[in-house]
């Protein structure tokens, strides 16, 4: 029985996902510095991509116009540097944590977008957004004071994955002005980037890397860049909203899971319960759940009398 569009593209897309939940356990085994590892994952994943781009004809004079280039070349420098700070992020915190806390870039979207657009809100999305900030506080840990006490790595690493979300919020704004431009070919120029300008800022001459090291390496840039990428955007075109929201947890979900089988690392019952609270209010928030317009007084009347 062949696969309708939808269920290749929902299988597609959790598949990518499920392969990017595992880049964390990449990051750990490869025993290396946060710029470092940027700098190889971006090097084979330019390599991957730009060889997935030449097979599918994606190199055309169309898709590179002036504006594009200096966009995306803007992209590439905000997307180096959330992959630096989540990389180190992991290392300070966990591969759960790190992973959980970054995934509420999508309300920073909203956000921003609507700060640059002048876009109305709505007191739904604002309530969602805010169920999304409380679960934050609780999946990151810092309401456990026992995690907190001399412990400002782990804070800083908190501040990292929430910095970086915040500058891939912004590489998706600047993403959805590029509509002429395939996001396979944006990927390649962030990866470009970051592989001419990350030389500068740390050398590798003194980096020893042994054999295994190499393996891990090559995967985040062939797997984690090359391959998810391609499974990802590959799926996108096939699948409606609501199941584009669903979908996109299994990364975060599988990321939980791989730090609790590996390392060990379970989160706690309050940072579950953080998580289900960042994942059902970007359902929300994707959706268009009502919230917080239930609660009105004039809402509840129009409801009874519907």
């Amino acid at each position: 029985m062949s696969l309708t569009q939808r269920q290749q593209g929902a299988i597609t897309l959790a598949s990518g996902g499920l392969l990017m939940g595992t880049i964390g356990a990449f990051v750990e085994e490869a025993r290396l510095g946060a710029l470092t590892l940027v700098f190889f994952r971006c090097l084979f994943g330019f390599l991957s991509l730009a060889a997935y781009c030449a097979w599918k004809g994606y190199f055309t004079r169309a898709h590179f116009t002036r504006r594009t280039v200096v966009l995306a070349l803007v992209s590439g420098v905000l997307m180096v540097t959330q992959w630096v700070g989540f990389f180190d992020a992991i290392h300070r915190t966990s591969i759960a944590v790190a992973t959980v806390v970054f995934h509420v870039q999508p309300f920073w979207v909203v956000l921003i977008g609507a700060a640059l657009f002048n876009e109305r809100l709505g007191i739904d999305r604002l309530g969602w957004i805010a169920t999304a900030f409380v679960g934050l506080v609780l999946a990151s840990g810092v309401a456990a004071t026992e995690n907190l006490q001399g412990h400002t790595s782990y804070l800083i690493g908190i501040g990292e994955a929430l910095a970086g979300s915040v500058l891939y919020a912004s590489v998706t704004l600047i993403a959805k002005g590029l509509g002429e431009l395939r996001p396979h070919l944006l990927t390649l120029v962030q990866c470009a980037v970051g592989v001419v300008c990350l030389p500068f800022i740390a050398p590798l001459t003194a980096v020893h890397i042994g054999p295994t090291q190499w393996f891990w390496l090559v995967g985040m840039g062939v797997l984690h860049t090359g391959l998810s990428y391609v499974l990802i955007y590959g799926a996108l075109p096939k699948l409606t909203t609501p199941i584009i929201a669903v979908l996109l947890f299994v990364y975060p979900l599988t990321a939980i899971v791989v730090d609790a089988l590996v390392y060990g690392r379970a989160l706690s019952m309050p940072q579950l319960a953080g998580m289900a609270l960042i994942v059902v209010a970007s359902l929300g928030v994707n959706l268009g759940w009502p919230l917080l317009t239930l609660l009105r007084p004039g809402a509840r009347a129009r409801r009874h009398a519907d």
